[in-house]
């Protein structure tokens, strides 16, 4: 067994779809990026790759590369699956946490554990999406970012 944390911030901004969890989220603003910019599928992939010894998903998928320009973080989210399988490891569970002042999280949480399980071949009920607030405290408490965390336990594969 090996674990693995992530964490990811973006800034927010007008003119950008929100996508949290791989979920396209009604809002004013979405999230800055070379990608989709989601950060709680950028955690959790941090948080898998990190437990493999596999590097960060900024060295798999370069922001200078335009094939990962606007791309789903859900698609870097299946190949960092690929990239731990072919490691001989298999994510176990996911733990995360997204934090911001807006939007509520609550209303589009199954469906993002259903989406990231699905990324992962791993069943819903092993992946935990939580929310907080930043309490008007520092970019994200005063609504100009949006950050996540995420733990992950990974197993080794028997053969």
């Amino acid at each position: 067994m090996r674990i693995g944390i992530g964490y990811d911030i973006h800034r927010l901004r007008e003119g950008r779809k929100l996508f949290l969890g791989g979920v396209e989220i009604p809002f004013a603003k979405g999230l800055e990026g070379h990608s989709d910019a989601d950060v709680l599928l950028h955690a959790i992939s941090d948080a898998i790759l990190g437990a493999a010894n596999a590097f960060d998903i900024g060295r798999h998928f370069p922001d200078t590369d335009k094939r990962y320009k606007n791309i789903s973080s859900l698609e870097l989210l299946r190949s960092v699956g690929k990239i731990i399988a072919d490691k001989g490891y298999s994510v176990n569970n996911v733990d995360s946490v997204v934090i911001a002042e807006e939007p509520r999280i609550s209303p589009f949480s199954e469906q993002m554990k259903t989406l990231i399980a699905g990324a992962l071949g791993i069943d819903k009920d092993f992946v935990s999406i939580k929310a907080t607030t930043n309490e008007g405290v520092g970019p994200t408490g005063r609504g100009e970012a949006i950050a996540a965390h995420a733990v992950c336990l990974i197993v080794k594969r028997k053969t």
